[in-house]
């Protein structure tokens, strides 16, 4: 009876441990601009519903956002825009300025067990910065 407690706890142990995070994460956690391109930090908050978001930057699929992650985005000035697909019609245009870097928060809706949309809001470099630290790096995009 112990040693199968013993291995049952050892399993459960298993099952709370979390993945390593990414070696970028460290460094994208610098909050680091770039001379000649904008950064956007694409942030899911902890508390978000638990969907998968495929996001898409200027109709091209760039990844997915999950709930407590965040993706970094190395992209050219000039105008782009964030949006879900298929029929997730939620969408943010950026301006993006060399050297600047933007927060989105990214929240994903969804209604029965089925995902249905997203969010895309611009917040406070002190609000996005939050977000992120608390968040573990699922991408690194530069375009």
């Amino acid at each position: 009876m112990t040693r199968f407690l013993l291995i049952a706890l050892l399993l459960l142990a298993g099952c709370a441990a979390q993945l390593p995070p990414m070696p970028e994460d460290a460094a994208a956690k610098r909050f680091e601009p770039l001379p000649d391109k904008g950064v956007i930090y694409l942030v899911r908050p902890r508390a978000d519903q638990d969907y998968v978001a495929p996001v898409m930057l200027d109709d091209q699929m760039i990844g997915s956002t999950y709930r407590g992650t965040y993706m970094r985005i190395e992209v050219s000035a000039g105008l782009h825009r964030l949006h879900g697909m298929a029929s997730d019609n939620g969408s943010v245009k950026l301006d993006i300025k060399q050297g600047d870097i933007y927060f989105i928060q990214h929240n994903a809706y969804g209604y029965r067990g089925s995902f249905i949309n997203s969010t895309y809001q611009v917040v406070n470099a002190s609000h996005g910065r939050s977000l992120v630290m608390g968040g573990q790096m699922s991408g690194l995009i530069t375009r």
